[in-house]
């Protein structure tokens, strides 16, 4: 099986990854693009984690203010080289984490970040709301489960759909711009202000 220069073309500007990892994602997929995707995806995601052990200490803060001037957003993003820092996928990375902020409005960067206690407290209401709706003793946990993943995607940054691509979440980028760059690239902090809230 063969897969022509336009494919490649199109599944590296669709996901950012290299010429070679799409060739070879595309030929693993046996020509399915969006089999590839998934592929690139768990790439990403596998490089990710592989690469999380290792410092990024360099990076930018990017800023970004709503055109109606009454949302603002600073996040810092790490790599581990200043060179990365300056490359311009980067910071278009950069940009689109701080628009997502000013979207979105999450509360926190990652899973580990929610409070025990704010999980806790999720996990108790949304068990309380089955056995409201008379569901099932057996069933309640895994209902409080799928709710907290819902709270997950509405709160928590890198669980979010990105705004510019729903059918990818802001890990899923992230893991896309580690493969492509080749380095452990971390959303640090950010903080979002809106006129007229604390």
């Amino acid at each position: 099986m063969s897969v022509s220069v336009e494919q490649i073309q199109e599944l590296r500007k669709k996901t950012g990854a290299g010429m070679m990892d799409s060739k070879k994602a595309l030929l693993e997929a046996k020509g399915d693009f969006e089999q590839a995707i998934r592929l690139l995806r768990e790439k990403g995601l596998a490089d990710l984690s592989k690469r999380a052990a290792r410092a990024a200490e360099e990076g930018i803060i990017e800023s970004y203010v709503h055109a109606n001037h009454k949302i603002g957003v600073l996040v810092e993003v790490n790599s581990e080289t200043d060179f990365v820092a300056h490359n311009a996928k980067f910071k278009e990375f950069a940009h689109d984490v701080a628009l997502q902020i000013a979207a979105s409005d999450p509360q926190y960067v990652s899973t580990e970040d929610v409070p025990a206690d704010v999980i806790d407290k999720e996990k108790e209401l949304y068990a309380k709301q089955a056995k409201k709706e008379g569901r099932p003793e057996a069933v309640i946990d895994k209902i409080a489960e799928g709710k907290l993943a819902k709270f997950y995607e509405q709160t928590v940054l890198l669980e979010q759909p990105f705004v510019k691509d729903p059918d990818m979440k802001i890990n899923d980028y992230l893991g896309s711009i580690v493969a492509s760059l080749g380095e452990n690239i971390r959303i640090a902090r950010f903080v979002r202000l809106q006129l007229g809230q604390d």
